[in-house]
């Protein structure tokens, strides 16, 4: 897939994918990114359960059988998915490189 047909990664998608580099489940992930980006970036309900269906339906993650408790659903980024996180990467480098290219390098 490339990057145009995936289109930008909303933050909060981008901030689960990465977090789904280990096996997690909805809870530990609004909490590893609400770490990561020192609360700026906070997942609701809604958005992450909501996001975790759309992401299995994309086939870039998928849910692991666990059958220590039924309730705790946790899930785990595809090659896919992280082909989809590369691809972003370059995507956000790009934008970084043209405009430190554009403002030399100046400091807003």
């Amino acid at each position: 897939m490339a990057p145009e047909e995936q289109g930008a990664l909303t933050e909060p998608v981008f901030y689960i994918l990465l977090a789904l580099y280990q096996p997690m489940h909805g809870y530990g992930i609004m909490q590893y990114v609400q770490e990561l980006t020192n609360s700026r970036v906070t997942l609701g309900p809604g958005t992450l359960y909501g996001a975790l269906y759309t992401l299995v339906e994309k086939g870039w993650i998928r849910a692991l059988d666990t059958a220590r408790d039924s309730r705790r659903k946790e899930y785990v980024i595809t090659a896919k998915g992280q082909k989809v996180v590369l691809q972003e990467l370059e995507r956000l480098q790009e934008l970084l490189t043209h405009g430190r290219t554009i403002i030399g390098g100046k400091r807003l």
